[in-house]
């Protein structure tokens, strides 16, 4: 077998269109065109959007809101979930390994949500006001990284 006499099988390819030959092509006439209009015509294009010169929808509605890019690289955790862990001192590699924030994850910080009842040291881990007291109230504490 040769590069150069490799052929698809019989019947596996349709000849291609060819708009504009004849009656008998199915495409003969207007080619699929339609009739008038600047998309019948060569080089009529507009760009995707374009309204025919009236305002597009895109421009009349207001601009809304805000998607921050960083958005998947931050994590929220609960307090109760910190709570369940089986360690005493907890950093983002426990986090990812307990499966509480993806692998993805560069920072994540700890919500006041549910209870701690036993000292947990939190290590390169932000954490809000009201969790930071309830960690510290139940005698753990929290380094920087």
């Amino acid at each position: 077998m040769k590069l150069n006499t490799i052929k698809p099988a019989v019947g596996s390819t349709h000849s291609s269109k060819r708009p504009g030959r004849g009656i008998g092509s199915g495409l003969g006439k207007t080619g699929g065109r339609g009739h008038k209009g600047q998309k019948s015509r060569a080089g009529g294009f507009h760009k995707v959007g374009f309204e025919g010169g009236q305002m597009p929808l895109a421009r009349r509605l207001p601009k809304r809101g805000f998607i921050s890019l960083d958005r998947a690289f931050k994590a929220e955790v609960r307090l109760s979930d910190i709570q369940a862990l089986p360690v005493d001192t907890v950093d983002m590699l426990v986090l990812k390994q307990s499966g509480l924030v993806s692998q993805m994850t560069r920072s994540a910080k700890v919500m006041l949500a549910g209870e701690i009842d036993r000292p947990i040291k939190l290590v390169g881990i932000a954490a809000t006001k009201g969790a930071r007291a309830a960690i510290e109230a139940a005698g753990g504490s929290l380094a920087e990284a």
